[in-house]
């Protein structure tokens, strides 16, 4: 069973708050927006009823500073209007993570599943216009997404497996104006440029399409921060206990023992 609370902190307490409200303002310049309220939303499955209780009060909240409120928002007025993000699927969520392993350490018991999203309530005379640049300015399509107000039955993932990967077809043969369309459609973290150069890879060193795995994968590991934690890392005696992941790292394994011959021994 699924158990939501919202956390947010009491009158006055959070300077968040108070600079997103000057932001929006002054740099979106949306004179509309009187005030705003910031929530902490909790979907929490694994925890019995004692266990929970315990967390309500020590990991999702302090009580001396935040106000709870269980299963349903407060009583909305009808000049306030609501929006929710949440991580793309995926994508690492530190504050669900930490949550979860602290939940496991307080009980000592299995560690739950947690899903995490933040809530705004936006007060205030705001048209779409207003609302849509707001969403733009608190939304980094990379890593997050407007999330779903309904609690799921169950927080546990399924994934689909598809029998073929997408390949993104004419890759190889677009130019300079179609590459910005697809960096647009796919919300790519890399730029144009980046883009440009992949695209002559694969034509003049592959001569073929990439898969759309293979493109996000690099778009990933584009950036600086993952080129020096990923590729600066050295990995040793990695055991796999899912039986389809450690198969596809075994093919993978083969493949590059075949392309740059097996590996050196130190």
């Amino acid at each position: 069973m699924v158990k939501r609370l919202y956390v947010e902190k009491k009158p006055g307490l959070s300077p968040e708050v108070t600079n997103l409200v000057n932001d929006i303002k002054s740099f979106l310049e949306i004179d509309g927006l009187q005030d705003l309220r910031i929530l902490n939303r909790y979907d929490v499955e694994g925890l019995d009823e004692t266990d929970y209780e315990k967390a309500k009060l020590s990991v999702f909240s302090d009580p001396a500073v935040d106000i709870i409120y269980e299963e349903d928002l407060p009583e909305l007025s009808e000049s306030e209007q609501i929006l929710a993000i949440e991580v793309l699927p995926g994508q690492f969520d530190q504050r669900a993570d930490s949550s979860s392993q602290c939940i496991q350490l307080l009980t000592g018991h299995e560690r739950p599943l947690v899903n995490y999203a933040k809530i705004y309530i936006l007060n205030g005379s705001l048209d779409q216009d207003d609302l849509i640049k707001i969403k733009d300015y608190l939304i980094n399509p990379v890593e997050s997404r407007e999330a779903s107000l309904e609690k799921p039955e169950s927080l546990k993932r399924t994934f689909s497996h598809p029998d073929k990967v997408e390949t993104i077809d004419d890759f190889i043969q677009m130019n300079d104006d179609q590459l910005e369309e697809q960096l647009n459609k796919l919300g790519l973290a890399m730029d144009l440029d980046d883009l440009k150069f992949l695209r002559d890879y694969f034509k003049n060193t592959e001569k073929r399409n990439p898969t759309i795995s293979e493109v996000r994968i690099i778009d990933t590991y584009w950036s600086d921060h993952c080129r020096h934690t990923t590729f600066g890392t050295i990995l040793d005696n990695i055991e796999i206990k899912d039986k389809q992941v450690k198969e596809s790292f075994d093919n993978y394994l083969k493949l590059r023992e075949e392309v740059y011959g097996p590996k050196v021994q130190d």
